[in-house]
């Protein structure tokens, strides 16, 4: 994620209290709340798909824009996130994020119709954009010791993934006990302590200018909404509608105009040494290939078990945490094989097991035992999980410290606008076909077909990085 530095001609000047407990816990409890509500709310969400289907009379494009509508908006201003930090200062742009993220929990919470809730959550996928990119760079800031940033940092991504692992299960008890509406007015207080501890026990760190290229911004969120419109509209409107070709033809002069803009290198986005290698772009394919078929298949899944086999919110909840918790632990297993044998192996180690076990999923049927499912859609994330680290690695690798920053902004929103495209699709899946006996090849069959491309793209282009970082001097 892009994230704010400090630049030592400007003079700091702390709003929050000088005497920072800087080795203690607070500072990261109160950081880490709403990254942890930030990657709740992708999970939990899918969980109430059908609850808020029947309370709203949402149809099924509605119901991937609730998803979508998130993932947009983060994805596109991710970036513009990071610029903001910058320019503004991480602490304030941290905090005025949060607080939109609070607000839009509340409007979610109190959505009359499917429309209104749409727009509500573009507004959380904002607020997210907005404070994600800050949070570690407050985090860095907060603990300067190297040895409790180390540790601080582990708690932090152990935390990060424990909330991807039970996010179904929170959705599902809090839709079984107090309706959907819950699982997103519950960010609603724990958002204000968020605010409060953050306000209190961070403290502000140096800003420094930095050219905001809207061009290139404007350019990127008028594509991606373009795309989302053509993907989930589309089997509604009709492939060859006047409407979808309009929007087909907007995402592609925008993605023209954004590709042109970056190639006359007037303040780009991204740094033109970054694809001195083609190991950076290789691994954001990588990215945008896993998202697709991890989101992808949350979402297709959580459906399945609700719409195909009869399950309600708190039983797909409960039923999709083996699938889900697998992912804590293949995180962790793959620092420890890169540390031994560097980021290829766990690449292409679970990749493969990814792309075989989710092609196994193509022959899931409703009358599928439960075991047999949860153990291949363990085995198939598991292996997904393994790579995810190794592949964030060969970005830095690649990146080295001059461009880490921007390098890690970019992987985040290739990787967001993989998950975009991939709900988008899963929707277009279930749109277009019915029955299950054709639903599930075709879109496990996807899913499958992603990691395989991820596979390729490692076995072809990842695995020389430091021989040709050697080469450059780096």
């Amino acid at each position: 994620m892009s994230s704010a530095q400090p630049s030592h001609a400007q003079a700091v000047h702390p709003t929050a209290p000088a005497a920072v407990h800087k080795t203690g816990m607070l500072p990261l409890v109160a950081l880490a709340i709403g990254f942890v509500m930030a990657m709740l709310d992708v999970t939990v969400v899918n969980v109430g798909l059908s609850n808020i289907a029947d309370s709203l009379a949402a149809p099924l494009s509605t119901l991937v824009w609730i998803v979508d509508g998130y993932t947009l908006t983060f994805a596109a201003m991710l970036m513009v996130g990071g610029a903001l930090a910058d320019r503004f200062g991480a602490r304030r742009l941290y905090l005025t994020g949060l607080f939109l993220f609070v607000l839009a929990s509340l409007l979610c919470g109190a959505a009359p119709n499917g429309p209104f809730l749409v727009a509500a959550r573009l507004l959380q996928g904002l607020g997210a954009a907005f404070f994600m990119p800050s949070s570690l760079s407050l985090l860095t800031h907060v603990y300067e010791d190297d040895r409790v940033r180390a540790r601080m940092l582990g708690v932090w991504s152990a935390t990060v993934g424990l909330a991807a692992a039970v996010g179904p299960l929170v959705g599902g008890v809090l839709i079984h006990w107090m309706g959907w509406r819950s699982v997103f007015l519950i960010n609603v207080p724990v958002g204000v302590v968020g605010l409060l501890m953050a306000r209190r026990l961070i403290p502000q760190v140096a800003r420094h200018e930095r050219a905001l290229n809207l061009y290139s911004h404007v350019a990127g969120v008028v594509m991606l909404a373009g795309l989302s419109f053509v993907l989930i509209q589309g089997p509604v409107y009709g492939w060859t509608s006047q409407r979808i070709l309009a929007g087909l033809a907007v995402t592609l002069l925008a993605l023209a105009a954004l590709v042109r803009h970056e190639m006359r290198g007037i303040a780009p986005l991204l740094p033109k040494a970054l694809f001195a290698t083609p190991q950076f772009a290789a691994a954001n394919g990588i990215g945008f290939m896993i998202n697709f078929g991890v989101y992808g298949n949350l979402f297709y899944l959580a459906l399945f078990l609700q719409q195909g086999r009869g399950a309600d919110a708190l039983q797909t909840g409960l039923q999709l945490v083996p699938m889900m918790a697998v992912i804590f632990f293949g995180n962790l297993t793959s620092g420890r094989m890169a540390a031994h044998w560097g980021p290829r192996v766990p690449l292409l180690l679970g990749l493969s097991v990814g792309a075989l076990f989710t092609a196994l999923m193509t022959t899931l049927r409703p009358e599928t035992p439960y075991w047999l499912l949860a153990a291949i859609g363990a085995a198939a994330n598991l292996g997904v999980s393994t790579a995810i680290p190794a592949m964030t690695t060969v970005v830095m690798q690649v990146a080295g410290k001059a461009h880490a920053n921007s390098a890690a902004a970019a992987l985040n929103a290739n990787r967001q606008i993989g998950a975009l495209v991939g709900v988008a699709v899963m929707g277009a899946v279930l749109h277009t076909f019915d029955g299950w006996g054709l639903r599930n090849p075709l879109a496990f069959g996807m899913m499958a077909a992603a990691y395989a491309i991820a596979l390729w793209l490692v076995w072809r282009f990842v695995g020389v990085v430091k021989k040709q970082l050697a080469a450059r001097g780096a």
